[in-house]
């Protein structure tokens, strides 16, 4: 029997200097690991070692089986030791590289995922790699270390074969996507394009068809967005059945709040427990844009619950949003969130517990490997609750829950996944009326312009006073998405500044003059083997989706043609791929949409009847409209167009333009509504 250890009886390797709570996890481990850096780069070269890079996350139920399998295990860390440079990085602190050698895995041929396992040359290029590795041979995979091995004897017998395959890899994450039709997209080919991604959805459960379930929010958003162009209610039902379902489902935490990243079955019933910050922040989006529209009390319900979860759990001492929390307590799945009939039982009482088994699907056999998920997936109907009696029930066993041993928390703060939640939480303070959430927002905000900002330049993630920095293009265009939403939602020009400000800097670090768009990596970072350019969608929005969409935003409320010509340029060059690939693309077309369908709206003169106005604009679905304060005329641009509107009132009344004409003025605010 090996020994294995996995506390503090062993030594710490390098990874023990590091902030990340990932990294953290592996600081005893016998494999000689590395951080990435250019000292891990010269090692590799010096002792003519290929290096073995993996890649993965603090909440990655397959990485830490992985660890606890073979990083774990002497005699496998002896042989990584022995014949590779062993480099550890997390992919949330890090998604620039895991970009690069996610994209070489997918040129492989093989299905990508985490734990990312990849081989590099000692210049770190790479020219094999796979997923999840098995210790010992199963269901036909090899056992890790025989890989080991043969890669090592391959990299040290065949060189040749070896520099093809690289070079291969190489020429192809270099490559820029080509395409030879015209960036002529419009209404009728978003209207298509929502058309095909209907048939795709699941008519029962929601989501996209077959299993595992991810929530898919730019396909949401982008279906919901063809409900508001054409008003076919097929749009939005596909919409509002997944977030339905998701929102009875197993997938939601319905005692602690929060949505966890995915369900493994069809039926949103089993989640992968994990909590993301980036699928809350963009679920919790969703639920206030179609809250504004449909007045759905269940929408309401759930968002009140997940940000009670985000600022009870999620919350760091300093103001910012933490990443994550794992899917396993003491090594097992899902562990903190089950439970069995007989637990309930002693909880609550049998007669409380018969109500609420009945409700939430707890049975003496399970619905999951034998425990209980709670779910309303057989009762998707409340309106028969006695919602307060429930509530309390449901607060009974949130406070047992909280004496197991928790999941862990990664604390660190990205600034991107902090940008994205910003924006949805102003959002969601806007059209639910609560105050507190914008308050937290802004507190939330001014972390990330203050702790995350060296020389006024952002960094990318922080934890205990540590920053790394520079940026990725995600943490400036999800910032800019959050300063904008702030301003639309307070009319505090200091957020416009902000937004503009980050803009500059994107364009003067990361525009890619000779393609169009955005590199994801400053000028001035590190250099990797390739400068990352992917315009595809991944968990979050790709950047140049999110960049689009504050482009336009930015043309509406300053008046600066300068903006309308940056973002028809941002369109011309990257529109031709997505006529190929609008699928993995949808932020893009998100934007497009806002663009060519969009209200501004615009509240002009001070006082009650503007801030009635003002009120009723912001609860207005905000994926769809864009609302500028005009107070008076020396508040805006000397050429801005919204200053004649000013002139051409006595009191204060709202405009609502689309593309270049604009409604008579109105006055009382349930006009506003009506007129969209």
């Amino acid at each position: 029997m090996n020994h294995v250890a996995t506390g503090s009886d062993r030594p710490e390797n390098r990874l023990a200097a590091e902030t990340s709570p990932y990294l953290l996890q592996h600081k005893h481990n016998p494999v000689d690991w590395w951080p990435w850096g250019p000292e891990a780069l010269t090692e590799a070269q010096r002792s003519n070692r290929p290096i073995l890079l993996s890649i993965g996350y603090a909440a990655c139920h397959w990485c830490h089986v992985m660890a606890h399998e073979s990083f774990e295990d002497d005699e496998v860390a002896a042989v990584m030791n022995e014949l590779f440079v062993c480099i550890k990085v997390d992919r949330e602190e890090r998604p620039d590289i895991d970009q690069i050698y996610m994209s070489a895995l997918h040129h492989l041929g093989e299905q990508g995922g985490w734990p990312l396992t990849m081989f590099l040359l000692p210049d770190g290029s790479p020219f094999w790699g796979g997923t999840y590795f098995p210790k010992l041979p199963d269901f036909g995979r090899p056992a890790f270390t025989d890989v080991l091995q043969s890669v090592a004897q391959v990299f040290r017998d065949q060189p040749d074969k070896i520099s093809r395959n690289r070079d291969a890899l190489i020429a192809r994450l270099s490559e820029r996507a080509k395409s030879k039709n015209p960036a002529n997209l419009g209404v009728a080919e978003l209207n298509n394009a929502a058309v095909a991604i209907t048939r795709s959805t699941d008519p029962v459960h929601g989501g996209l068809q077959g299993a595992p379930k991810f929530p898919q929010c730019s396909v949401l958003e982008f279906l919901w967005r063809a409900g508001a162009r054409t008003h076919d209610d097929r749009f939005f039902s596909a919409t509002t059945l997944t977030l339905t379902r998701m929102s009875q489902g197993g997938i939601y935490d319905h005692l602690g709040g929060g949505y966890a990243r995915y369900s493994v079955d069809n039926r949103w019933l089993v989640p992968h427990f994990e909590k993301m910050l980036y699928d809350n922040a963009q679920i919790l989006d969703l639920l206030a844009l179609d809250y504004a529209r449909s007045n759905n009390q269940l929408y309401r319900e759930r968002a009140i619950e997940t940000v009670d979860w985000l600022r009870r759990e999620m919350l760091a001492a300093e103001g910012g949003f933490a990443s994550s929390l794992d899917a396993d307590t003491e090594g097992e799945e899902g562990k903190f969130y089950v439970w069995s009939l007989k637990e309930v039982n002693e909880v609550l009482g049998p007669a409380d517990a018969a109500d609420f088994a009945a409700r939430y699907d707890i049975t003496a056999n399970g619905n999951f490997e034998g425990h209980n998920i709670p779910n309303r997936l057989r009762s998707i109907d409340v309106a028969s609750d006695d919602i307060a009696h429930m509530r309390a029930l449901r607060e009974k066993l949130l406070a047992h829950r909280e004496s197991r041993v928790r999941p862990g928390l990664d604390d660190k703060v990205l600034a991107d996944w902090n940008g994205l939640m910003i924006a949805a939480l102003v959002h969601a303070a806007c059209v639910f009326d609560k105050p507190d959430w914008l308050q937290t927002a802004r507190t939330a905000f001014e972390f990330v312009r203050t702790n995350m900002t060296r020389n006024g330049r952002l960094g990318h993630s922080w934890r205990e006073g540590r920053l790394l920095i520079p940026a990725l293009a995600s943490d400036y265009a999800a910032m800019g998405r959050a300063a904008l939403a702030l301003f639309e939602a307070t009319g505090d020009n200091a957020y416009l500044a902000q937004a503009l400000r980050w803009q500059s800097t994107l364009d003067t670090h990361y525009a890619d003059v000779d393609h169009g768009g955005y590199y994801l990596t400053a000028d001035d970072a590190e250099g990797l083997i390739v400068r990352p350019h992917s315009t595809a969608d991944d968990a979050i929005p790709n950047h140049d989706g999110l960049i689009a969409q504050n482009l336009v935003r930015l043309a509406a409320l300053t008046g600066a043609t300068k903006w309308r010509d940056c973002i028809d340029n941002l369109f011309a060059a990257l529109l031709p791929s997505a006529t190929e690939n609008g699928f993995g693309q949808l932020s893009l077309m998100n934007a497009l949409d806002l663009r060519l369908s969009g209200a501004e709206i615009v509240v002009v003169g001070e006082g009650a009847q503007a801030d009635a106005l003002l009120s009723a604009a912001r609860k207005l679905p905000h994926a769809t409209s864009i609302v500028l304060h005009a107070p008076h005329a020396d508040a805006l641009p000397q050429d801005h167009s919204a200053r004649a509107k000013i002139t051409a009132v006595t009191q204060s009344a709202a405009f609502i333009c689309r593309g270049q004409s604009c409604s008579l003025p109105l006055t009382h605010p349930e006009a506003l509504s009506g007129i969209l």
